[in-house]
């Protein structure tokens, strides 16, 4: 009985180091993915949805692949990737899902179409300098029978828009305006998302208009204020109502709130003309534009410390342009300061962290994970230097991202 018990677990065993066997070999080379797993793959990642046996077979042709062998040109397959951004899917789901979270504080994909997002899938659609997304006078707006027009003071049109069906990635129905014919903005004081109604409702209602600097900064250039905290400079630009003694105790603020505020203060300076009609959380409002005249929220406070910076205008200079936050790489030529939100939008949209945080983006929502490993690392450098060489066209790096993950 014990012997049968004995060459029984010794079976099992056996059995089970086999199986262990097979499953470190196959964990440690994994099978490569044929043209046709890769071509659906492609597609799925890009579309959200699966391919037709058409649009597979066209995928396929331009690979030059049949279905049991491996494509080994990658130009062939960034051709056949950009097909799956034909797919209405696209634009309406991959696209709208990944900037969403942009357009609110919550940071949550479950929100309406905006003019905010509904400008970025716009702008990726068209092939644009994506750049003009925080200094360019354009907005995105439905032409779409039986929708709400375009409002300053509701979101009803984009609403309407999504729940329409409508396919945003057709140039005859989500059209491309000037911002400033569309919401009446001056010219000069449109700065793309940062100026439409749903940026306006989200980042200048209350507050000081910090918050539509830290927001930008998480979206655009992948960085919170934690990670450009820098002590080291100048804070002669912080506002009055920043307490220079925080619970009576001022090393608080020479270690930890100088180091975010000397470099935001300045920068956010660039929105000292604009405010939120409309309470916090309500969706009644609409964006309000002061030319020439400071919000008086930027100069609430005063009494925290009397001697603050006093704001006179909309003037920003980037005080991060020097220390530690050089590395962002900013434009050489680009002056570094200027006057109101689309000039400082431009600083922001020409640094390298822009090119870098969207490619960093593209990447995850593409393959499904951040950048991990070297291989990872260095196909979003090759990624950023496509987006620049296309005139920071969108488009090239979701074929990027989709032709090197395509045998994951």
């Amino acid at each position: 009985m014990f012997m049968l018990k004995k060459n029984k677990l010794s079976w099992v065993a056996s059995v089970s180091a086999l199986a262990l066997g097979v499953g470190l070999a196959t964990a440690s080379a994994p099978a490569q993915a044929g043209a046709r797993e890769q071509a659906k793959r492609m597609y799925d990642r890009i579309a959200g949805v699966p391919p037709t046996d058409g649009e597979l077979a066209a995928m396929l042709a331009i690979m030059d692949s049949d279905s049991n062998d491996v494509t080994d040109s990658d130009s062939a397959a960034r051709d056949a990737a950009a097909l799956a951004m034909d797919s209405p899917a696209f634009y309406n789901v991959t696209l709208k899902n990944l900037f969403t979270p942009w357009t609110n504080e919550e940071q949550t994909v479950f929100a309406d179409l905006n003019d905010f997002s509904a400008t970025l899938i716009g702008l990726v659609r068209d092939g644009s300098d994506f750049r003009e997304a925080l200094h360019g006078d354009v907005i995105y707006v439905g032409d779409v029978n039986g929708i709400p027009a375009y409002s300053t003071g509701s979101n009803d049109h984009y609403a309407a828009l999504e729940n329409s069906g409508a396919n945003l990635g057709d140039e005859d129905i989500l059209v491309r305006q000037s911002q400033s014919s569309v919401t009446g903005l001056p010219a000069n004081a449109t700065a793309g998302v940062m100026t439409t109604r749903a940026g306006a409702k989200a980042y200048f209602v209350a507050g000081t208009n910090r918050a539509m600097l830290r927001f930008t900064l998480m979206n655009f250039l992948c960085n919170d204020l934690e990670q450009l905290k820098d002590t080291s400079l100048v804070p002669d630009r912080i506002r009055q109502d920043v307490t220079r003694s925080p619970g009576g105790d001022s090393r608080l603020f020479l270690n930890n709130c100088v180091g975010c505020h000397t470099g935001m203060d300045p920068l956010a300076q660039a929105f000292a003309y604009y405010q939120w009609s409309g309470e916090e959380g309500e969706e009644a409002g609409s964006i309000q534009y002061t030319g020439g005249s400071v919000q008086p929220k930027y100069l609430i406070n005063a009494d925290n410390f009397r001697y603050g910076y006093v704001t006179p205008d909309d003037r920003w200079d980037n005080y991060w342009r020097e220390g530690q936050n050089s590395a962002l790489g900013w434009d050489s030529g680009l002056p570094g300061g200027g006057n109101g939100a689309k000039s400082m939008g431009m600083e922001l949209a020409h640094s390298e962290a822009f090119a870098q945080c969207q490619a960093k983006q593209v990447f995850q929502t593409v393959c499904l994970h951040a950048p991990a490993t070297q291989g990872d690392i260095n196909q979003v450098s090759s990624m950023v230097s496509s987006f620049k060489s296309s005139n920071y066209n969108m488009q090239t790096l979701f074929t990027g991202a989709a032709t090197y993950c395509r045998g994951d």
